[in-house]
């Protein structure tokens, strides 16, 4: 649907509104409930890998089976972050929220009481399902809310939970895996306290983007309105005019469809490779590192000691990225963070000693924490808002299966082993999923401090206005 001038100068004008704040416009609170969620959907990501070498010994897993509870979640990944996502696009942002906690809360407790594989593997897809669609629509919603001038900083700064969510995992896991016969599923049943944050929703807005997809003009401008009188109440400061703008095609039809035609689909296919590549190495890492430490010689007490660094890399790699979000180009951001993931696992593949395995295991965590938030607001930047959680979940989201191929894979590359060890071979092969990712960056789109609507390329050219001086 074409836009007509007077309803894109109404729409266009409170986008305009809105990207002109030069800080975080709405209440903290939607901070600390998103953040929430993300530590918890980050917490459940990463407990598996800790819980596995127990969890294998109580259900009888053979080596092969070991992977399918990781594979599990993975699925589920992509269908709740695909289902879901076309949800949020539809019925909203916080709608989409609620289903995605509801899911991986749900699935946490069923995991807990795991006796047998199949259970097993039925509650690691229905929180791989909750997981998938939290991490989409919450790419799509923090982008939405905030201005332009600060949205890196601001989806950085939610992921500083998820780093945290990930940084507690082997602490947390020390103490509870190798002392209580009940020590895993304790680390299952702490990740469904995610599903509290429900009670907390009522204090989340609307994306007024997404409420002006859908023509709710009204709604969007009360929301936007508000954000402006609490960055006046809070700085005393008058806000910076704003600047010419533009307003997006309506919301029409089936949201994954929109993302089939041109530019979108231009956009689809190197975000989705991407994703896909990258994550073989990364579930590999976060799904098997400390079975591949185990299984080189190394203690599981130690092998979770060399995974305490990630305690401090992830937190220090997440506040980098929320300092420098936007001070340089995402993708060229993204690229030097994955050179410093890159190299570490080439280190330790080939190096392996004690002390290079801390470093490198910090290095790998800090460089996950830079790089990971940059990738997703850079997905989420490159679809339109009536398909945003949509293009996520396409890219992000079905980019998971690599993630569901990865520990089967790494499984198999260490059991070959010609490359010095199977040891070696392994964070070889883990880095080579690094480089691959390195050489599809180029193909990305540039979105750094620029509108949302603008980034979309679909605006008729009858939708730029120069903004009404009488309402800034």
């Amino acid at each position: 649907m074409k836009s007509t001038p007077s309803v894109a100068s109404s729409e266009g004008e409170l986008i305009a509104r809105l990207d002109r704040i030069p800080t975080w416009p709405h209440s903290p609170a939607v901070l600390w409930v998103v953040g929430i969620g993300y530590l918890i959907a980050f917490f459940d990501i990463t407990n598996v890998a800790f819980g596995l070498p127990v969890f294998s010994k109580v259900l009888h897993l053979s080596t092969s089976q070991q992977a399918l509870p990781i594979t599990a979640s993975l699925i589920g990944y992509v269908a709740g972050a695909w289902l879901n996502s076309n949800l949020a696009d539809a019925m909203g942002r916080k709608a989409g929220l609620a289903c995605a906690t509801l899911l991986f809360t749900a699935g946490c407790i069923g995991t807990t009481f795991s006796n047998s594989l199949s259970s097993m593997v039925i509650g690691r897809l229905a929180t791989g399902m909750g997981i998938g669609a939290e991490i989409a629509v919450i790419s799509a919603y923090i982008g939405e809310m905030a201005p332009a001038p600060v949205r890196g900083r601001y989806t950085a700064l939610t992921n500083v939970f998820a780093m945290l969510g990930q940084a507690v995992v082997p602490i947390i896991a020390l103490w509870l895996v190798p002392h209580f016969e009940w020590g895993w599923r304790a680390m299952f049943l702490l990740g469904a306290l995610g599903g509290l944050t429900l009670f907390a929703f009522p204090l989340l807005p609307e994306s007024p983007r997404w409420l002006l997809s859908r023509q709710r003009v009204d709604e969007a401008r009360a929301i936007v309105e508000a954000a402006e009188a609490n960055v006046l109440r809070r700085t005393g400061k008058s806000l910076p005019p704003p600047l010419p703008f533009v307003a997006e095609i309506h919301a029409s039809g089936f949201p994954t469809l929109a993302l089939f035609r041109p530019p979108f689909v231009g956009r689809l296919v190197p975000l989705f490779l991407l994703w896909f590549v990258w994550y073989i190495g990364a579930y590999s890492w976060l799904g098997l590192g400390p079975t591949f430490f185990v299984a080189h010689g190394y203690t599981l007490t130690n092998s979770i000691l060399f995974l305490l660094a990630t305690s401090i890399g992830c937190p220090i790699g997440s506040l980098l990225a929320t300092a420098l979000g936007d001070t340089y180009e995402r993708k060229h951001a993204i690229l030097v963070g994955m050179v410093v993931w890159t190299l570490s696992f080439v280190a330790i593949g080939t190096i392996d000693t004690p002390v290079v395995i801390m470093v490198a295991v910090g290095l790998i965590s800090a460089s996950l924490g830079f790089f990971l938030p940059l990738m997703y607001a850079l997905t989420a930047e490159s679809f339109p808002t009536r398909a945003r959680a949509t293009g996520v979940s396409l890219t992000d989201g079905i980019g998971h299966f690599g993630g569901a191929a990865g520990p089967v894979m790494a499984l198999a590359a260490y059991d070959w082993g010609r490359i010095g060890s199977g040891f070696t071979t392994v964070f070889l092969f883990m880095a080579a999923s690094g480089l691959i990712t390195m050489l599809i960056l180029p193909f990305t789109i540039k979105a750094t401090r620029r509108s949302l609507e603008a980034v979309t390329g679909e605006v008729e050219a009858d939708t730029a206005v120069e903004p009404n001086v009488a309402l800034q």
